[in-house]
């Protein structure tokens, strides 16, 4: 009841439209793919399936940033990092569950290792060869390393710019790291050539379907958790300590422990969309970590409008849907386009899309109600003239 009590808390109408449309989208797309013959026009390919579910990881990405920037102040440069760990988690399931089918053929060590003359397999990569610990790895990896990251930062009150290069140097560190071949990740190539998932042939077309629902449904749950926070009165105490932190801490509250459940639930969704990624993308590798990868995710986010929990959506799914056009068109020009929309964003629509349009909704509707109102008091002023004349 409790649960149930505090997820009904942000449920207003335009959330609960966005999970019902997402949830529409996780059945109506795998319809069209598996069930309607490919002459039809509303049949998506195989490939657009893909590539939609990459868009809706994005979306939940897009997400995980706003909960800590749009609503605690925190400019996460690094959420790139906790993607990418949970990408590898489940990289790391997905390269145990091949096998003897390597090109190897070895039964435990993955190919890369066999080509690199490891002689077993390094102790934390037990116990990845089941699914309900990969699993719990794409929760407590992201979410450990964002409580330690948190607790140092926060309690430190490192504020500012000076927090978002802290979160940049983070993923940058990450990167580096996971680059070398004797940390056991693959190196430069990363994880790759993936069998099969829960014993489902990967490259299927039902495995595929199944993959998009999963992460529309993770996108669903996404939205529905962060509002049921952000409408709760802790919700009010991170926009508190987001716009006046200072006057927070002298009424008596504690910003370091709101920041650092904020951060921490964040960095577990960003891994759940990095787990979801990587099988619908076929490889995880160091790429994953780069800073510029990072920084998208804040354009995507202030595009759609941060704090607005939809925008975000929007945004990673209108960038991203811009770029897959824009490369195909336009190669050259790509990156040129995303400054340009950044900073015309930046410009033009301060609070993106969703605020935007929020704001102009806002001031549209007291100007509809001044008429009936402005009757409504010059009623008493006419009945009150009229009244000496027919005393006359």
């Amino acid at each position: 009841m409790i649960l149930t009590h505090f997820l009904k808390k942000g449920l207003t109408w335009p959330i609960t439209l966005t999970i019902l449309i997402i949830l529409a989208i996780a059945v109506a797309v795998p319809f069209s793919n598996l069930y309607l013959d490919p002459a039809h026009p509303l049949h998506v390919p195989n490939h657009l399936v893909g590539l939609f579910g990459k868009y809706l990881t994005y979306a939940l990405l897009a997400l995980a940033l706003d909960l800590v920037w749009g609503y605690c102040g925190i400019l996460s440069l690094g959420h790139g990092a906790f993607f990418a760990l949970g990408g590898y988690a489940m990289g790391m399931y997905l390269m145990r569950q091949i096998g003897s089918r390597g090109v190897y053929g070895d039964p435990v060590l993955p190919d890369f290792m066999v080509f690199l003359n490891w002689q077993e397999l390094p102790w934390f990569w037990y116990g990845f060869d089941q699914f309900w610990f990969a699993a719990l790895m794409i929760i407590l990896v992201p979410g450990g390393l964002a409580f330690i990251f948190g607790w140092f930062a926060f309690r430190s009150r490192v504020t500012g710019v000076y927090l978002s290069i802290i979160t940049q140097a983070m993923t940058y560190a990450l990167l580096l790291a996971f680059f070398r071949n004797d940390m056991g990740f693959g190196g430069n190539n990363g994880l790759t050539d993936f069998k099969d998932i829960l014993g489902y042939d990967i490259q299927a077309s039902t495995t595929r379907a199944g993959l998009f629902s999963a992460s529309a449904i993770a996108l669903a749950l996404g939205v529905l958790i962060t509002a049921a926070i952000t409408g709760s009165q802790f919700g009010k105490l991170m926009i508190a300590v987001r716009d006046a932190e200072s006057r927070t801490r002298f009424l008596g509250y504690r910003p370091e422990m709101v920041k650092l459940f904020a951060f921490v639930v964040s960095a577990i969704m960003a891994g759940i969309a990095g787990a979801l990624y990587v099988p619908q993308v076929g490889i995880i590798n160091p790429g994953e970590f780069a800073p510029a990868n990072s920084i998208e995710v804040v354009v995507w986010t202030a595009v759609g409008g941060r704090g607005t929990i939809i925008g975000p959506i929007i945004g990673a799914l209108v960038v991203n849907g811009g770029k897959s056009w824009f490369t195909g068109a336009f190669p050259e020009y790509w990156l040129f386009a995303l400054g340009g929309l950044f900073v015309l964003v930046t410009l033009l629509l301060p609070k993106g899309i969703v605020g935007t349009v929020r704001d102009g909704w806002a001031k549209l509707r007291p100007a509809k109600q001044a008429p009936i109102e402005s009757d409504t008091t010059q009623k008493p002023a006419d009945q009150a003239n009229s009244q000496p004349q027919a005393a006359e």
